[in-house]
């Protein structure tokens, strides 16, 4: 293994992870020295420093299945990236949730299933993102609110309605996004704006009617823009220029008066 240059990012000293110097004269891997494939500083399996550790087992990727056992637990998170398969599930016990995770990234998805209730949302939120769709169902009421919003995205769209309470606004969000049709009616009175806008965006225009006092003015811009003529009436006189705008071009004959008069004034 070449000698690489040190970025200018790592600690300039050899710990190892009880606070003791590194002592590469009582190494047992003297001959990975000697061949190039460790180096002090730079790739050490007893050093305390993640990356010299991750990059010892890059280096000599046979040796991970030695040390999934190893007291210090980045070096079992390293080694569980190269360690041998069937090691790996005993791994997903470890107390460490850096640990699990590793292991977990490199079994089958089955494997990840029994993390969905993991006590780390970092994992939790991973497991989210690997699962298939119909594995998610048991995460949708997940305590972390980044883990529902992944679930939000993933999950088949008819199971959205059982989260259009969510406490968190962009989870909401992404279920008016995606949520069937019957269900955005019960998200139109949503208490965030930015929720109900989604809700208008998709509602039919007949649907729109009951939205046209909303107070904001978004929501009301797709009732003018959308909704029937009759109810786009009622927005001639809305405080938001746009909305009143919107609103009197979507009265009988007005598109053609507006023209009429832009001629007129360009002829002058």
């Amino acid at each position: 293994m070449t000698s690489e240059p040190r970025s200018s990012d790592e600690i300039d000293e050899a710990i190892d992870w009880q606070g003791k110097p590194v002592d590469c004269e009582s190494c047992p891997h003297l001959e990975l020295r000697n061949a190039g494939k460790c180096q002090l500083l730079r790739a050490c399996v007893f050093d305390r420093y993640a990356r010299r550790i991750d990059r010892f087992f890059d280096w000599s990727p046979e040796l991970g299945s030695r040390y999934v056992k190893h007291p210090y637990f980045e070096v079992r998170a390293c080694a569980a990236k190269t360690a041998e398969l069937f090691l790996l599930p005993a791994l997903l016990e470890d107390p460490e949730e850096a640990v699990r995770w590793s292991a977990a990234r490199r079994l089958p998805k089955r494997y990840l299933l029994k993390l969905r209730q993991d006590t780390h949302r970092e994992v939790r939120i991973r497991v989210a993102q690997r699962l298939d769709p119909e594995d998610l169902p048991a995460m949708m009421f997940d305590d972390d609110y980044a883990v529902r919003q992944i679930v939000a995205r993933r999950v088949a769209a008819p199971l959205l309605t059982g989260m259009i309470c969510d406490p968190d606004v962009e989870v909401r969000r992404i279920v008016a996004q995606r949520v069937p049709p019957s269900g955005l009616a019960a998200m139109a009175g949503d208490e965030d704006a930015a929720v109900r806008v989604q809700v208008a965006q998709r509602l039919d225009s007949a649907s729109l009617v009951a939205l046209a006092g909303d107070s904001d003015w978004r929501v009301r811009y797709e009732v003018a823009r959308r909704a029937p003529a009759s109810t786009a009436k009622k927005l001639l006189e809305d405080p938001d220029p746009i909305v009143r705008e919107t609103a009197r071009e979507r009265q009988p004959g007005e598109a053609a008066r507006t023209l009429s008069i832009t001629a007129a004034e360009e002829n002058r």
